[in-house]
């Protein structure tokens, strides 16, 4: 039985800390979850407008070089193109010269296209030059010769599209700038590969998902730091509570064994001093009585009668005692009439005047309840018998939509409830209550002691369940 007692307390144990670990950790896990979904949301969408207004300054400075590039253009040919006719051919090929001696950089250099779509300047890639490109697209289809002339004719302006890098041969995105020659139906502009820009917004995006998953990590790590004192505290909690569990269990056990004999040398005493002696005191009128009829004395007749009256009252101390150990009343009858008989029997024992009041209840406490209520009422009189000094004493027993209360009440001398819980009495008391996960309290003062135990509406049965309690 105690190996079957100990897989049991072994299995809840297992059971408690893995509910205790759940309760502590799935917060936390939920918790840290959400903080990580919510500094990448928050991470990624700041860093995005970063990147875009990273992107968006590159691009205006690059688009700035561009101007800056025409600038300069419109500066070399000022003087040649402002004093030129219309028809200045001569100023034309100038004006061309001068253009496509104007290269910078590796891949930078000016173009010019006539409105009919005829390159007509081309330093870095010749082949383009006295050729008609009026339909040339990108490999995305997004035009170019005719969306030049378009924005030249418009004033000028911007324009993105794909375009072959000379150092490369590779296509690549360009950002051009293109203004008109309005006197020569020529469109003059430069442009500039951007695809730096995107491969410093591809790093910085990079960057961003690096420190992200950076930030993974350390919640990671805090999770698991988390986690790991979550398991180290309830480990620590589990020890420490079944220490204390094993302490109690222990106080308990102690208890039991003191009240255990403590009962026993209580009933070996009434059975030594009273129910021994009684028998005695027959035996020995029987004995007389024997003799006397032997000698024929008229005197036997008082001698028997003498040994049945004490035959009489040691079978009432046989009854007594059972009925302390056990009232059959209160299985037979219920708790009303238990304690009805229990208060009779302190009255004519002690001399203290007892009221008794009983409520019938709408359910029928069950076993538990109705020997617990009992029990303490048992106990308290007993206490009030040996240290109250009481002249009075009222016990109610009644129901409430919480469930069902035993008051005893007494006009003794009182105690400090602090001091007193220590004793064996009122822990037995404390304790049967606490099994029924009701509630006990003791009030006590100079002028009386009120002690009250509280059963749960639990410990009710059901009215079709069960006769009703009797009052």
């Amino acid at each position: 039985m105690p190996d079957q007692f100990r897989i049991n307390d072994n299995h809840l144990t297992r059971r408690y800390r893995r509910k205790f670990f759940l309760i502590a950790a799935l917060p936390l896990l939920l918790a840290m979850g959400a903080i990580a979904v919510l500094v990448t949301l928050q991470s990624r969408a700041l860093a995005e407008r970063e990147i875009a207004s990273l992107e968006v300054q590159l691009l205006e400075a690059k688009k700035e070089e561009l101007r800056n590039y025409i600038s300069i253009a419109r500066t070399a040919i000022g003087a040649t193109y402002g004093n030129a006719l219309p028809e200045d051919e001569d100023a034309q090929r100038q004006v061309m010269q001068t253009l496509a001696a104007m290269i910078y950089g590796q891949d930078g250099y000016f173009f010019v296209f006539d409105y009919d779509g005829k390159n007509l300047v081309a330093p870095r890639q010749t082949q383009l030059i006295n050729e008609n490109w009026l339909g040339l697209e990108d490999a995305n289809g997004v035009p170019i010769t005719s969306e030049f002339i378009r924005v030249a004719r418009s004033g000028g302006g911007y324009h993105s599209h794909l375009w072959f890098k000379p150092t490369t041969g590779e296509q690549a995105e360009m950002a051009t700038y293109v203004i008109g020659l309005q006197d020569w139906r020529w469109v003059l502009g430069t442009g500039i590969f951007i695809d730096d820009i995107r491969e410093t917004v591809a790093a910085a995006r990079a960057g961003v998902e690096g420190r992200i998953e950076r930030t993974f990590i350390y919640i990671g790590l805090i999770t698991a730091s988390g986690l790991l004192l979550v398991f180290v505290a309830g480990l620590w909690i589990n020890i420490r509570e079944r220490s204390l569990a094993d302490a109690q269990l222990k106080q308990l056990t102690q208890r039991i064994i003191d009240t255990q004999e403590e009962e026993r040398g209580r009933v070996a005493r009434e059975l030594h001093d009273g129910i021994s002696q009684i028998l005695i005191s027959a035996r020995y009128a029987f004995d007389l009585a024997q003799r006397r009829l032997t000698l024929g004395d008229t005197r036997a007749s008082e001698s028997l009668a003498k040994g049945m009256a004490n035959l009489t009252t040691a079978i009432q101390e046989v009854r007594r005692i059972s009925r302390d150990l056990r009232p059959g009343t209160l299985d037979d009858l219920g708790l009303g009439p238990a304690l009805k008989a229990l208060t009779d029997e302190f009255t004519d024992r002690t001399g203290i005047r007892t009221e008794l009041e009983t409520v019938v209840f709408r359910n029928r406490l069950d076993d538990e309840a109705k020997t617990a209520l009992f029990r303490v009422a048992q106990e308290a009189l007993t206490n009030i018998e040996r240290h109250a000094r009481a002249s009075e004493v009222k016990v109610r027993i009644f129901g409430h939509k919480k469930g069902a209360t035993l008051r005893v009440q007494d006009d003794g001398a009182g105690f400090q409830p602090d001091t007193a819980r220590g004793g064996l009495g009122l822990r037995n008391m404390e304790e049967r209550v606490a099994q029924l996960d009701g509630a006990f309290r003791v009030l006590s003062s100079p002028k009386g002691t009120i002690i009250e135990a509280e059963v749960p509406l639990s410990h009710l049965l059901r009215p079709d369940s069960a006769l009703k309690e009797s009052a």
